[in-house]
């Protein structure tokens, strides 16, 4: 019965493990566009199918012992859920605009969806994990696929060049994290987080400390906080675009979420260990992100900066370590997630009239003059991004601020909000020379409607409409915070 009742609260990640079978099955058969195309739509189904099987523990607040699965290896928490269902919609999207890219010069294959699959069990293994075991487990699952993905052009230079720093700084940190999960079994003598936290109770040891540390630097590396950041704007230019989008999406909220439970379960106990880690990497995060996009031409690097900012607002909510701030943190990578696919749809749909990506901010100048739509809706992306009110992006800095300052954080409420301020610069920037700029006429490709779909649900997401929703995240929000944080 206990076998059952664990297949059945693991039911997305089953159906992931074997349709991800199934299809590769179909991949090796199927070597056609049309074939690709065929089996991207299946996937999509899969992860759609997947959500369903996922709301309900989110909708019903799961948590407890009845969400525990294979002998407490695993968790099925309304938190978990939370996070899994944002993954689906960020690799469903990043799935739907790959064919059109890699079609245009005929690189797509059907393994491309396969292999989203399986980076997507590996990043639902991470949210549901419940010890250092299954955490690791579920990271090395998402991060070999995702090493592939960024050489997946393997006739470009730039790609295969993004694939080899993405494998070998991937490693080292990989390295780091299994580290500190050894130092912490040594020290703790337990492998689950309850133990860990447990074990860990009062005072902690040097040794315990160090283990802590490494852990920490691994999955920094992960979410691309300061100064694990490195790799982040040199593989998010190399690998191709889409990629690139499903980088800065789904495997974010996977390794955030993982990050949350790390911190508020494993080591629970020991917050005024952790914090100032946090503290540094949030600060660092935001400044350095800030100030590293103003001197970027290449808008992927720029966008990659902005992804290194928008880490450090969403580790605010963390450091506040309090469930007020973890909710803060849940709600904020919802509003994310969707500016960061709307930014790279957007991205996309850049090209010149031979299909060719545009990706030099000089060449979307004036752009405004003859693409009025996508103008529009980049520019609603950068506004929301800045936090500019009144769009949706200002609502997801103002909880984690309220958050911070709440938890008696105010200095470092201060200096984010000073900081953000530098970081609308180069958002404006961009919308200056889209607005104002002579004409380039260099983004005159025509985009499908797919393309243009996601980028309208995206601006609509991000605007003033999206309001309406707040009261909805919060209780969600909420909801999967006492899921996790209440034994």
């Amino acid at each position: 019965m206990d076998f059952v009742q664990s297949f059945r609260l693991a039911a997305p990640e089953v159906l992931f493990s074997l349709s991800g079978l199934l299809l590769l099955l179909g991949a090796a058969w199927s070597r056609s566009d049309a074939g690709a195309r065929i089996i991207t739509w299946l996937a999509v189904a899969v992860l759609a199918v997947a959500a369903g099987l996922t709301a309900p523990a989110l909708f019903s607040g799961a948590k407890g012992a009845g969400t525990l699965a294979f002998s407490g290896l695993f968790a099925a928490t309304a938190f978990a859920a939370f996070a899994k269902l944002l993954i689906f919609a960020a690799a469903g999207a990043s799935l739907l605009v790959a064919p059109a890219f890699f079609q245009r010069i005929g690189a797509y294959r059907p393994e491309y969806p396969v292999l989203v699959l399986f980076a997507v069990l590996g990043m639902c293994l991470m949210v549901s994990a419940t010890n250092l075991l299954t955490l690791y487990i579920g990271l090395e699952l998402n991060s070999l696929a995702a090493y592939v993905f960024a050489a997946f052009l393997r006739t470009d230079d730039r790609s295969a060049e993004a694939g080899l720093k993405y494998f070998v700084l991937g490693s080292l940190a990989s390295g780091i994290l299994l580290f500190g999960t050894s130092l912490t079994y040594g020290f703790a003598g337990m492998i689950d987080f309850a133990g860990i936290a447990a074990a860990l109770d009062g005072k902690i040891s040097t040794g315990a400390i160090f283990g802590l540390v490494f852990v920490f630097a691994g999955l920094a590396f992960k979410v691309s906080a300061v100064p694990f950041h490195m790799w982040t704007p040199d593989v998010y230019e190399g690998a191709p675009t889409p990629v690139t989008t499903f980088f800065a999406s789904a495997p974010k909220v996977a390794a955030l979420a993982l990050t949350v439970i790390v911190a508020m379960t494993a080591f629970g106990n020991q917050a005024a260990a952790w914090q100032p880690i946090v503290i540094f990497a949030a600060l660092a995060s935001i400044i350095v992100g800030a100030l590293g996009a103003i001197g970027q031409t290449n808008l992927k690097r720029l966008l990659a900066y902005s992804s290194i900012n928008n880490v450090g607002f969403l580790l605010i909510g963390l450091a506040a370590a309090t469930p007020k701030g973890i909710a803060a943190m849940l709600v904020y990578l919802v509003i994310y997630v969707a500016m960061t696919i709307g930014g790279f749809v957007a991205l996309l749909m850049f090209k010149d009239a031979d299909g060719e990506p545009v990706e030099d901010l000089r060449d979307i100048a004036g752009l405004s003059r003859h693409r009025k739509l996508l103008a529009a809706g980049f520019a609603m992306i950068m506004f929301s991004l800045a936090g500019i009110p009144p769009l949706f992006g200002f609502w997801g800095k103002f909880v984690v601020f309220q958050a911070a300052v709440e938890a008696g954080m105010v200095p470092l409420a201060a200096i984010g909000i000073a900081a953000s301020v530098i970081g609308a610069f180069y958002y404006l920037k961009v919308v200056k020379v889209m607005y104002f700029d002579e004409p380039a006429m260099k983004v005159t490709g025509k985009s499908d409607w797919v393309h243009q779909s996601l980028l309208a649900v995206c601006a609509l997401l991000i605007s003033p409409a999206g309001y309406l929703l707040t009261k909805c995240l919060d209780g969600l929000s909420l909801s999967a915070v006492a899921a996790l944080i209440t034994p």
